[in-house]
C-alpha cells in the first residue's frame, strides 16, 4: 500500500483526521484494531452539551463530519440553558449509538483516497528525538511508511478494565487494549502517564417501572448541528430522571473496600467533573441524593444508559445498589459499569498545531492528549488532520486562537498548561464566550474555513448569503418601528415601547428572538427570513454593547498573540528572567508572548523582560 498519511485509531478523533487528510487530497490509511468498532459512542449515547455543542458546530463549520453524523442519528434534541444567557446555551442530542457508528464507518468507506485496515499499531518508524516519523509498525509485524502519522488511540493504549476484583487488559469492555504502543513511546523518550475514566451499567428498558421516574422529553423542534442541513426529521425518544437515596449511599459505603478506586489498584487520575458514584458518596457525604438520567441507547435498543452513576464496584454490588433507585427496583443489568485506566501523552510535548516537538510529522489528538469526551476528541482530530495535510503541502499550520473558537481554547490549554486529569471543556474556560455562541459559529469561522478548503463553493455561497441576510435584517429593524398592530394584546408589555425602532426594542428585556419569529420579516423579493438568521440578528443586537467591550479585550489579546517568539529563541541569553520561568519557557517553547503569558509559573515581570528583549531584537 502506498500512503502519504497514516491515522491510528477509528474513534471520533481518528474519523475527523482521516476524512480531512483524504479530502485535502492525500492518500490516507486508517489503521484500527476493529473495523466494526469505528465511531462507537463508548460512554454516554449523546453528542453536544454545554460548550461541547459549540465544538460540534465548529467542527462542522470547518468541514468536519460529527455534525452530519449526529443529525442523521439523533433520537432526541434539546437546547440546554434556554432560560440563561446565549453565551451558555448549547445544543445536545441523544444518539442512536448503533446508527451513529454504522454511518461513521460508511462515510469512511466511501471516501476517496482513504483506505481502512484492521491491525494494532505497536510502534513508530522513528529514529529518536528530533528525527521525523516515517510510518508505523503493527502487532502482526507489518510496516507501513508515510510522511505523516496522526495518533488517536483513545482509551486503548495499554488500557486496563476494572470491575471490583476483576481486572483485565482492555480499552472497552470486551475489546482488547493496544498493548505495546505505550511502552514503545516511553522507550522513545515521550512523557507518558496514566489516566482513568469510567462508565455506568446499561440496563434493560423492559425492567424499568416508568411510573416511578420523571419523564424528560426533548424539544418539539429538532434543530440541525450541521450548517449544511436546513432541518432534521428524526423520531424523538424521551429520557427519564431518578435519584439515589440514603440506602443507595449506605450500600456503596459498605462495599467501598471492593472498589479498585479506593483499594489502590487504579493509579490513574479520574475526571473531576464526571466522578463515579463511589467518588460522589465520598466527596459529598452530606448530599441526600444524586440525580440519575436514564437515556435510551438506540431507537430500537433494549439497553438504557444510566448517566451519573458510573461505577467499578463488583457486579453484584452494582445490581444491589441500582435496585434501591425508584423505578429500578426490579432492574436487569445487561452490561456492568466499569473503570478503564490507560496511557496518555503529556500534551505540552506538542506545538499548537498538535505536531510533536520531538518528532516532526507525528500529530497527536483526542484522549491520547488527556482529554475526555467525543467532541473534544473530534475537534482535535480535525485540526491534527488538517495540519498533517498542510505540512505535506509545505504550508503554515492552522492554529485557532482562544478568541476564535472553543477548539482554540481547548488546544491552547492542553499545549500550554498540560493536564493531570481528563480535560473536559466548559464555557467558563473561554474568556470570550459571548462571542463564541453556538448560533454564529459558521460566521465567525468563515475565514478559517475558506483557508482550510474542506467546504465546496456551494457551502461558502450559502454562508455569504446568510451573512448578507443578517445584515439586511439589522438594517430592516433600524427602519421599522413598533406599532399597535404588532401587539398580541392591548395589555402587552410591548405597549410601553410603541414608536421605538425594532432595533432598539431588541435591546430591551421584552425584545427577544421569539418576538422576531412572530413578525412578518421578508427578504426583498423573496420569502421570510429563516428563523436561525433572525435569532442571530436579535442576539447580536441585544448584546451589542457587551460584544463591543469584548472585541476591545480581544484586540488587546491579539496584540500579545501577534508578538512572535522565534523557534530558536535563546532564553538563556535573556537576563532578568527567573529560573522557574526560564525552565517553563524552555519546556513549552511558546510561539508568542501571549502563549508565554499563560504558562503556569511564568511571572508577569518575566513577560515584561521578554517584551523588552524582543523589542530590542527588532531595532536596527
Amino acid at each position: 500500500m502506498d500512503h502519504e498519511i497514516i491515522v491510528v485509531g477509528g474513534g471520533h478523533a481518528g474519523i475527523e483526521a482521516a476524512l480531512a487528510c483524504a479530502r485535502l487530497g492525500f492518500r490516507t490509511l486508517m489503521i484500527t484494531q476493529h473495523l466494526d468498532a469505528i465511531g462507537r459512542l463508548s460512554c454516554n449515547p449523546a453528542v453536544g452539551g454545554l460548550s461541547k455543542g459549540n465544538i460540534v458546530r465548529e467542527v462542522d463549520a470547518l468541514g468536519g463530519e460529527m455534525g452530519l453524523l449526529i443529525d442523521a442519528s439523533m433520537i432526541q434534541f434539546r437546547i440546554l440553558n434556554r432560560r440563561r444567557g446565549p453565551a451558555v446555551q448549547a445544543p445536545r442530542a441523544q444518539a442512536d449509538k448503533y446508527l451513529y457508528a454504522r454511518l461513521a464507518k460508511e462515510h469512511l468507506e466511501v471516501q476517496k483516497d482513504l483506505d481502512l485496515f484492521q491491525d494494532t499499531v505497536t510502534g513508530l518508524v522513528y529514529d529518536g528525538p528530533g528525527t521525523p516519523v516515517r510510518g508505523v509498525v503493527t502487532e502482526r509485524g507489518r510496516r507501513f511508511e508515510a510522511k505523516a502519522v496522526v495518533l488517536t488511540t483513545g482509551t486503548f493504549m495499554e488500557g486496563k478494565i476494572f470491575i471490583g476484583p476483576y481486572a483485565a487488559s482492555g480499552g472497552r469492555l470486551g475489546e482488547p487494549a493496544a498493548v505495546g504502543l505505550g511502552s514503545y513511546l516511553r522507550s522513545a523518550g515521550f512523557s507518558v502517564s496514566r489516566l482513568k475514566t469510567g462508565t455506568p451499567a446499561r440496563v434493560a428498558r423492559s425492567s424499568i417501572d416508568f411510573s416511578k421516574v420523571e419523564e424528560q422529553p426533548g424539544d418539539e423542534e429538532m434543530l440541525p448541528f450541521s450548517f449544511r442541513n436546513a432541518s432534521v426529521s428524526r423520531p424523538s425518544e424521551s429520557c427519564y430522571i431518578t435519584y439515589t437515596n440514603r440506602r443507595t449511599h449506605e450500600l456503596i459505603q459498605k462495599n467501598m473496600k471492593f472498589s479498585p478506586l479506593y483499594s489502590g489498584k487504579i493509579v490513574g487520575v479520574g475526571p473531576r467533573y464526571c466522578p463515579s458514584i463511589e467518588d460522589k458518596v465520598v466527596r459529598f457525604p452530606d448530599r441526600e441524593r444524586h440525580q440519575i438520567f436514564i437515556e435510551p441507547e438506540g431507537y430500537m435498543s433494549e439497553e438504557m444508559y444510566l448517566n451519573g452513576i458510573s461505577s467499578s464496584l463488583p457486579e453484584t454490588v452494582q445490581e444491589e445498589f441500582l435496585r434501591t433507585l425508584p423505578g429500578l427496583e426490579n432492574v436487569r443489568v445487561m452490561r456492568p459499569g466499569y473503570a478503564v485506566e490507560y496511557d496518555f501523552l503529556d500534551p505540552r510535548q506538542l506545538f499548537p498545531s498538535l505536531e510533536a516537538k520531538a518528532a516532526p510529522g507525528l500529530f497527536i489528538a483526542g484522549q491520547t492528549n488527556g482529554t475526555s469526551g467525543y467532541e473534544e476528541a473530534a475537534c482535535q482530530g480535525l485540526m491534527a488532520g488538517i495540519n498533517a495535510a498542510r505540512k505535506l503541502q509545505g504550508r503554515e499550520p492552522i492554529v485557532l486562537s482562544r478568541a476564535d473558537a472553543y477548539t482554540g481554547v481547548l488546544i491552547d490549554d492542553l499545549v500550554t498548561l498540560g493536564t493531570e486529569e481528563p480535560y473536559r471543556m466548559f464555557t467558563s474556560r473561554a474568556e470570550y464566550r459571548l462571542s463564541l455562541r453556538h448560533d454564529n459559529v459558521d460566521l465567525r469561522m468563515a475565514d478559517a474555513a475558506v483557508e482550510i478548503g474542506l467546504h465546496g463553493p456551494d457551502a461558502l455561497e450559502r454562508l455569504e448569503e446568510k451573512r448578507h441576510g443578517i445584515d439586511e435584517i439589522k438594517e430592516l429593524l433600524r427602519k421599522r418601528r413598533l406599532d399597535e398592530s404588532m401587539l398580541t394584546a392591548p395589555d402587552s408589555p410591548l405597549a410601553q415601547h410603541i414608536g421605538k425602532s425594532l432595533f432598539a426594542l431588541m435591546k430591551t428585556p421584552e425584545g427577544d428572538p421569539g418576538l422576531l419569529h412572530s413578525m412578518e420579516l421578508k427578504e426583498a423579493g423573496r420569502g421570510y427570513y429563516p428563523r436561525e438568521w433572525l435569532s442571530v440578528a436579535a442576539l447580536d443586537i441585544k448584546y451589542e454593547g457587551y460584544i463591543q467591550r469584548q472585541e476591545r479585550q480581544v484586540a488587546r489579546f491579539r496584540k500579545m498573540e501577534n508578538i512572535r517568539i522565534p523557534d530558536s529563541f535563546d532564553y538563556a541569553a535573556v537576563e532578568g528572567i527567573s529560573t522557574e520561568s526560564r525552565q517553563k519557557l524552555l519546556q513549552i517553547r511558546p510561539l508568542s508572548v501571549g502563549q508565554a503569558s499563560r504558562i503556569s509559573g511564568v511571572r508577569n515581570s518575566d513577560i515584561a523582560v521578554l517584551l523588552v528583549y524582543l523589542g530590542r531584537r527588532k531595532e536596527p
